[in-house]
């Protein structure tokens, strides 16, 4: 049958290959509850598609169960009334084949069969034996409870009966929705042969409804009687209840009279005046109110007026404490909406023209006449100015002033120049255009003039921006020195207020446990900041306003923000006072670097002077103007810029190189040219020096004394003494006679020219040096290959180098070699202490003049040796006596003693004729040797002696040699 496949609660699936599988969800397991369609199809059936989504206690709690199926299956299926069999609603929905198919049985679910609960059955048995006789013996005490358990499952399983839609809480007939799922009227309304079966349907469905409202009603009645005693009680305790209402309204009614009259006499006269000195000071705060407001509308007019003045600081302070008043005093007051964005335009105009004043100012300051006087324009302006610049954080206004003074330098130059050349004749401005052009027709004294008018005028120039920016500078550090002070005075405040907390801890602990602060305290060890706060705690409560007066006095005060600021008064160097404020915003980082940054202008100022001092001495150079200086025009060059150079460093505290590095160029140039010079003209007199003793005058001989003086510098001429004085035959030097060649006296005075020019310029100490040390090393190659080498025969035109030749070379080298050590002190006392290892040029040059010394002196031996060779090796022993040959010695030794004895010192010819004796010896010891003449006292023997005794009586008898110890006996063989 189809009911045997129709009621299997398995669902279908349309594909063969479907299981069954067990959910898990209950939920899922069990569907919508949905009662299967009676008579009429469309009666409300509980469909969830019909219903509102709403929680429902009889649909939710409960799952489905076989009282909410209303007819039976075979019923359905199998109706009378029907003129002939039609397919039910399965075969219309599954097919006609739906009634022979048959289930397949699952492969996952076993067989059961009344075996499989065979072993459960004979253990549950015996229990329920046990039980059900427990049950007779001894019956349950919750009978009540159980019936009333029972009654209400019975109940609610009545109740389940009634479709949810009659429990909705918006259930209502007149939605259209509603109606029609209640009264399917258009079932009704069907036109044909059905009609019996519309009244059928209809009279179920009105016995449906009133079934429907039997069971609410006997459930209703139910509960009813279940709470009847309480009921009961409710409506009993409601008659006390109106009672106790009545007393108590009465009783607040007798209260109310009472407080209205105790209000009438006590309370309404007082908080009347409350109220009336409430509504005073209410008047007073808005008459205050409206003051400020009058005051802030000033605002504008005042700036303007304080502009007029240049009162910048003034006016940035107003708008400061304007727009302070305005955020919190007159915050949302509708007429000044506007004003705050106006005062920061004007703040904002107001930097653009204090950028602009301070540029004019700078300019005013440092284009003005350049006086003696370095007074600071304006002081009090500028002050202003920089004050003002500090409170808007504009910090680099200071490069302003930069580049002012660079426009300015150039201008002072550019004027100097153009003052200069108006006033000389020889210059036609018309036909030389530039003013460079027309500098360099200048010659050096007017071109000298010129400089020194610049750099009195750059001296000027930079005392006056030192004197500028150490007001600024000062401005600066005043408020950095406010700014620490305010610093210390918050942190002194804070541990001031630390101790304050600490006491007054200390007086609650011992407040809070009964003593007194005199017990705790002595007199004298009560802390000073304890006996502060109780003394004040004392004054508190007499010191509280008592009139409504005292209350306004505080609310009077038209400026609240100016006095939250600190202000101090502080003296520039300049003795400007001025008030600086709190409100400044600068770190001290931001300070400090600005204070170092005016400093370095300063020093930028200096630097500016020297490199427009450069360029303008590089405007002169270019036509080697300076190269061609003679040395006293270029020592008053160096000294002028030397003291510019000292001049800057007093006044900025630091040295500017660019110049001083100009002047050390320019002093190398002179310094090459000026040995150049004098190294030529040494070359040109040595050259045409034919080594013959000259006269010296008396200007060399007044040079030498004023180094004997121990300084070294060359002498004025003094024309009139040098006409009466004669020249002398001889240079005196420290007591001592040099015969010298006009040579050597140009050579000391081009050596005293080099030691005075170290003097004048200092900067060439250390070229002067090596230039003088390789001047005198010229000297001794040059004079040794004129004398020793003989170079003057081809170059002079001398016949032969004598012996006079040559002691006059020597005696020159010694004058030289005299002078060396004052002339290394004259340098070492102008080195550093580093530079010292350069004198050892002087000790090598001292070596090297020595052994040019002593080569001469054994050139002068030598000739004697030759000559005694000569001579000698043709003595023969034989009469007459004296021999030929000693006579022509001591001719020959006579010759020698005429020539060196006027040049040499004494003792120096008493050594050369010691050494030239040796040598006698030596070849008359061999000559004798050669003859066998031996000390035998023989004839021959006497005739040597008396030869010897001719010699030794002619060279005593030489000046100065009389004391001479010849010793010749050594010309015999000593007997072994």
């Amino acid at each position: 049958m189809a009911s045997s496949h129709s009621s299997s609660p398995v669902p279908q699936s349309k594909s063969s290959d479907a299981f069954f599988k067990k959910e898990t969800d209950a939920s899922k397991r069990f569907r919508p509850v949905q009662s299967l369609p009676d008579v009429c199809p469309k009666e409300p059936t509980g469909d969830a598609s019909n219903l509102c989504d709403s929680p429902s206690l009889v649909v939710d709690q409960h799952r489905w169960t076989i009282y909410h199926s209303k007819v039976n299956l075979p019923a359905a299926l199998n109706d009378p009334r029907l003129a002939k069999r039609e397919s039910d609603f399965f075969t219309k929905t599954w097919g006609v084949d739906f009634v022979d198919t048959e289930v397949t049985p699952s492969f996952y679910l076993p067989q059961i069969t009344k075996e499989h609960f065979a072993s459960y059955q004979q253990e549950i048995t015996p229990r329920e034996k046990i039980h059900e006789k427990c049950k007779n013996i001894c019956p349950p005490k919750d009978t009540f409870d159980r019936t009333l358990l029972h009654t209400h499952d019975k109940s609610r399983t009545d109740l389940e009966q009634v479709p949810k839609i009659f429990m909705k809480p918006d259930f209502a007939l007149e939605d259209s929705i509603t109606f029609n799922a209640v009264l399917p009227w258009s079932h009704f309304n069907t036109a044909g042969g059905k009609g019996n079966r519309d009244a059928a349907s209809s009279k179920l469905l009105q016995e449906k409804l009133s079934h429907y409202l039997d069971i609410v009603e006997v459930n209703i009645a139910h509960q009813i009687s279940l709470r009847s005693e309480a009921f009961f009680h409710a409506m009993t305790s409601q008659h006390e209840l109106q009672d106790y209402l009545r007393k108590t309204s009465q009783a607040v009614k007798l209260l109310r009279e009472k407080i209205s009259k105790i209000d009438k006499v006590m309370c309404e006269g007082s908080l009347r005046v409350l109220r009336l000195s409430l509504t005073r000071n209410n008047c007073i705060k808005a008459y205050n109110k409206l003051k400020l407001m009058a005051t802030v509308h000033q605002t504008q007019p005042t700036v303007q007026l304080l502009l007029s003045t240049s009162e910048f600081v003034g006016a940035l302070d107003l708008i400061a404490t304007t727009q302070e008043v305005l955020q919190q005093e007159l915050q949302g007051i509708h007429s000044f909406r506007h004003l705050g964005s106006q005062l920061c335009e004007l703040e904002k105009l107001i930097d653009k023209m204090m950028i602009a004043e301070f540029s004019t100012y700078a300019r005013n300051d440092l284009n003005r006449p350049l006086e003696d006087d370095c007074q600071i324009l304006e002081e009090e302006r500028l002050v202003s100015l920089v004050f003002g610049l500090l409170k808007q954080r504009k910090l680099n206004f200071y490069e302003i002033y930069g580049d002012e003074m660079i426009i300015t330098a150039k201008n002072i130059i550019k004027q100097c120049v153009v003052n200069t050349v108006s006033q000389i004749e020889e210059i036609d401005t018309e036909v030389v255009v530039k003013l460079a052009d027309q500098m360099r027709m200048m010659n050096f004294p007017q071109w000298f003039d010129l400089l020194k008018n610049i750099f009195s005028k750059f001296t000027i120039f930079l005392k006056r921006i030192k004197a500028t920016l150490n007001v600024i500078r000062s401005v600066v550090l005043l408020v950095l020195d406010k700014n620490q002070k305010t610093r210390d005075l918050e942190d002194t405040l804070q541990k001031d207020s630390a101790k304050d907390s600490m006491v007054d801890t200390e007086v609650a602990y011992l407040t809070h446990e009964g003593l007194f602060i005199s017990d705790a305290f002595g007199e004298g060890d009560l802390p000073v900041a304890a006996a502060d706060t109780t003394s004040q705690r004392n004054v508190s409560p007499s010191s509280e306003p008592c009139s409504s007066d005292s209350v306004s006095e505080p609310e009077g005060t038209t400026d609240s923000s100016s006095s939250k600021e600190q202000t101090s008064s502080s003296v520039t160097p300049g003795g400007v006072e001025m008030m600086i404020t709190d409100d400044m915003k600068l770190t001290d980082l931001e300070l400090g670097k600005l204070a170092n940054n005016i400093q370095d202008l300063l020093y930028n100022a200096s630097d500016i002077c020297h490199d427009r001092s450069v360029k303008f001495l590089m405007a002169r150079a270019k036509d080697g103007f300076l190269e061609k200086l003679n040395s006293s025009e270029f020592v008053a060059l160096s000294r002028l810029m030397e003291g510019f150079i000292l001049d800057t460093e007093q006044i900025c505290g630091r040295k500017s190189m660019s110049l001083r590095g100009a002047l050390q160029s320019q002093a190398n140039r002179f310094v090459n040219r000026f040995h150049e010079e004098r190294k030529t003209k040494l070359s040109l007199l040595l050259d045409n020096e034919r080594w013959k003793q000259a006269e010296v005058p008396a200007e060399f001989q007044d040079l030498v004394d004023s180094v004997s003086d121990g300084r070294i510098s060359l002498p004025e001429k003094k024309a009139a003494a040098a006409e009466e004085r004669k020249p002398t035959e001889f240079l005196v030097v420290e007591g001592q006679k040099y015969a010298t060649v006009g040579t050597v006296l140009l050579l000391i005075r081009i050596i005293l020219e080099y030691c005075q020019c170290v003097d004048n310029i200092p900067s060439i100490t250390t070229d002067m040096l090596t230039r003088l040390s390789d001047l005198l090393k010229y000297f001794n190659s040059r004079s040794c290959q004129l004398v020793l080498g003989a170079g003057a025969l081809q170059v002079v035109g001398l016949k032969t180098i004598t012996t006079k030749n040559l002691a006059l070379s020597s005696r020159c080298l010694q004058l030289i070699v005299h002078y060396i050590p004052i002339i290394r002190a004259h340098f070492e006392a102008r080195l550093q202490p580093k530079q010292f290892s350069m004198l050892r040029h002087f000790d090598h040059i001292t070596k090297d003049y020595h052994d040019h010394i002593a080569e001469i002196s054994a050139k002068l031996v030598a000739i004697m040796d030759s000559l005694f060779d000569k001579l000698l090796s043709k003595y023969e022993v034989k009469a007459p006596v004296p021999s030929a040959c000693f006579r022509n010695i001591c001719k020959q030794m006579a010759k020698m003693h005429e020539a060196i004895y006027d040049l040499l010192p004494e003792e120096q010819t008493q050594m050369l004729f010691l050494r030239i004796n040796a040598s006698y010896k030596l070849h008359l010891k061999r000559q004798l040797a050669h003859l066998n003449v031996v000390n035998d006292g023989g004839p021959q023997n006497g005739l040597v002696t008396a030869d010897v005794a001719f010699y030794t009586g002619n060279l005593q008898a030489l000046k100065g040699l009389n004391a001479l110890d010849l010793n010749m006996a050594e010309i015999w063989e000593q007997k072994r």
